[in-house]
């Protein structure tokens, strides 16, 4: 029979030079595997005497004790060992300067809607807010849309699913914040109709809006301002003055031109399209879409409760998106919306 103080002091060697687990369990494997030099000792007992048998087998198995024993005492070394090594590489020298958290900023559309709600509140307008998920007869019918107008079909606006799956019957995500004026109206009437003269009217209505579109100036999501002025003698001439001293305001220049030009829309009646040319800078010279306006319809100041032979008003609507493309020099609005870190801190 081997010598067995040799084999535990050989296996204690070949454990302490090697450094790598899976190198260990290789070397394990010549001493305590399937033929292994202590599993062939214990297969030899068959072979000795019965009176040498119970010492014989007594010995191997301390030494077999033995030789695990040193195996775990390695394996232990070794991953206190490459604990310590990924603790060091990890470490952190605490006497360094800390690291600063850089401070964010609001996005720009939240500071253009910021900017237009100021600078229409500083001329006397109110601002009102109302719901994304709306009526069809607050989001169109209120607003003189006819029932065949391609506005209302499902390849322009988003129509809202029942429990079954269904297109629930006249619930929609809102086309344009238009809908809030219409509530805001009625409200208004609700309150002060009694009177023989009721206070005037004077509110915008900014939020998020939803209509079947993208592309790089437009997006299924957008955000819209819309105005009201109602009241007695309330006249184009006035829009004309509202809208431009605006524009001038919020592009802090006054070397812009504004015009008018014909247009429809179903719930004012004359309409209008807004464009404005810049006179100097990258686009000098250009005419801009960006807005559409007009005198209220008398049939939405009739659905409203309204008399329209005694008050008249005029609504208009902006594209706080658009607008920020104009004020920050940005050629696509899908760059708004994509998260995109590296755009956004140029506003922060």
């Amino acid at each position: 029979m081997e010598d067995l103080d040799q084999i535990v002091a050989e296996a204690h060697s070949a454990f302490a030079a090697i450094a790598d687990p899976d190198a260990l369990e290789q070397v394990k494997a010549r001493y305590l595997g399937k033929s292994g030099r202590i599993t062939e000792l214990l297969k030899g007992l068959g072979k000795l005497p019965p009176e040498e048998k119970k010492a014989a087998g007594a010995a191997i198995n301390q030494v077999k004790e033995a030789v695990e024993a040193a195996l775990n005492e390695r394996r232990e070394d070794i991953r206190k060992a490459a604990r310590e090594a990924r603790l060091a590489e990890e470490a952190l020298d605490v006497t360094l300067p800390g690291r600063g958290e850089a401070r964010g900023g609001l996005h720009p559309v939240t500071r253009t809607l910021e900017r237009i709600e100021a600078l229409f509140r500083s001329i006397g307008f109110e601002v009102a807010d109302g719901p994304e998920i709306e009526e069809d007869s607050f989001n169109f019918t209120a607003l003189n849309t006819p029932e065949d107008h391609p506005a209302r079909s499902m390849h322009d606006t988003f129509y809202l699913q029942d429990a079954d799956g269904k297109v629930a019957d006249r619930v929609l995500l809102r086309t344009h914040t238009s809908p809030i004026q219409a509530r805001y109206m009625q409200a208004h009437v609700a309150r002060y109709g009694q009177l023989e003269k009721m206070p005037e009217i004077r509110v915008i209505a900014p939020g998020r809006v939803y209509r079947v579109d993208s592309d790089a100036t437009h997006s299924p999501m957008f955000h819209q301002v819309e105005g009201l002025w109602v009241g007695e003698g309330v006249s184009f001439a006035d829009l004309k003055g509202v809208i431009a001293d605006f524009l001038k305001s919020f592009f802090e220049s006054d070397d812009l031109t504004v015009r008018f030009r014909p247009s429809f829309f179903p719930f004012t009646e004359p309409s209008a399209e807004i464009d404005v040319a810049f006179m100097s800078g990258a686009l000098k010279g250009r005419w801009l879409e960006i807005a559409g306006c007009g005198m209220v319809h008398p049939n939405v100041l009739r659905i409203a409760g309204i008399d329209p032979e005694k008050y008249t008003g005029f609504a208009f609507g902006f594209g706080p998106d658009r607008l920020t493309m104009l004020r920050y020099g940005v050629n696509d609005l899908r760059l708004f919306f994509e998260g995109d870190l590296r755009f956004l801190r140029q506003f922060a």
